[in-house]
């Protein structure tokens, strides 16, 4: 049976849904009944160096207000605190809190569990195939977690 090519980028994001709805749910069974993939995008940017609402917003393809609620989210849950900027005393600065980098590392781990699941169902030399042929398609480096607007191609909800 032959598959178009719009099918192929469909399976693919299934695969994504599937791997993210999976780590979802596991994170709340772990603990963290409110953590949702926006949450992870935006530790990870702010992690990385987006320290304000106006940077992170960039990162994440959002508007400044849209990235302030995330912020106040993350902050309400104990996941982001901001603090002094050691360089600028007159500016406060974006951190993600220890709680934060526990939820981080909890869902890693989640997917490295997920990844061993598809291993056992395909078995891990299939597994293997479809990581290098996936990486010669789209190149070695993996698509980075602060990055959820890449639909967007960079631009920005003020660029249009």
């Amino acid at each position: 049976m032959s598959r178009s090519g719009a099918d192929l980028a469909l399976l693919l994001l299934g695969g994504f849904r599937v791997l993210a709805d999976s780590a979802t749910a596991e994170l709340a069974e772990r603990g963290y009944p409110d953590h949702r993939p926006v949450h992870d995008f935006a530790m990870r940017a702010i992690a990385a160096g987006a320290d304000n609402a106006s940077e992170l917003g960039r990162r994440m393809s959002v508007t400044k207000q849209s990235a302030a609620k995330t912020i106040a989210t993350l902050q309400e849950r104990g996941y982001v605190a901001i603090g002094p900027d050691p360089e600028d005393a007159r500016r406060k600065r974006l951190q993600v809190t220890d709680l934060g980098q526990q939820v981080l590392s909890t869902g890693e781990a989640i997917f490295d569990d997920l990844r061993a699941q598809w291993a056992q169902q395909i078995g891990e030399t299939n597994l293997r195939a479809l990581e290098t042929h996936l990486q010669t398609l789209v190149g070695t480096e993996p698509m980075r977690f602060d990055t959820p607007g890449w639909v967007s191609r960079g631009t920005t909800p003020a660029d249009g």
